[in-house]
């Protein structure tokens, strides 16, 4: 009898104990990094710092595709009246200056996307550091980051980019 009265106590005391876990309500938040990245004022301020950064290259990359479509389309009027030497020497020569114009392009693209990559570290680091503070001063128990499907009573994404844009 006594085996019955401690196992119906066991029993009693865990369902106990899984009553007060489940009215324990957990407190988890929604993190939008797409979002937050998009709007935050650092963020915007990364993208006109890479814009000014990166524009004037660009502009040159741009202007020396013009002069190398230009050329390319003189070369074509002008071919039938060309010796075969000087239309295969200004074939060269697009051909080079094309060459040229990718090689300057793609290292155009790999110093953007290097800076790109360390201005937007920078701004997902003090975003994490803000995320951090509201969780322990709100006591939340998981805050998530880009999630498949969340509701909007957990999404904190406005209060995260409210308090980046409030840091100096």
């Amino acid at each position: 009898m006594s085996k019955l009265l401690q196992s119906m106590a066991l029993a009693a005391s865990m369902m106990m104990a899984t009553t007060v876990v489940q009215a324990q309500e957990l407190k988890i938040g929604y993190v939008n990094s797409e979002r937050v990245l998009r709007e935050a004022n650092l963020a915007k301020a990364a993208q006109i710092k890479l814009e000014t950064e990166f524009g004037k290259r660009e502009k040159d990359l741009r202007d020396l595709e013009t002069k190398l479509r230009g050329a390319a389309e003189k070369l074509e009027k002008d071919a039938p009246t060309l010796s075969e030497a000087e239309r295969n020497r200004r074939q060269r020569d697009v051909v080079e200056q094309e060459r040229d114009l990718q090689r300057k392009r793609r290292e155009w693209q790999e110093d953007l996307n290097q800076r790109k990559n360390e201005e937007l570290s920078a701004v997902v680091e003090k975003a994490n550091r803000v995320i951090k503070q509201i969780f322990e001063t709100e006591k939340y128990d998981l805050i998530l980051q880009d999630a498949i499907h969340f509701s909007a009573r957990v999404d904190i994404t406005k209060k995260v980019i409210d308090a980046l844009n409030a840091q100096k």
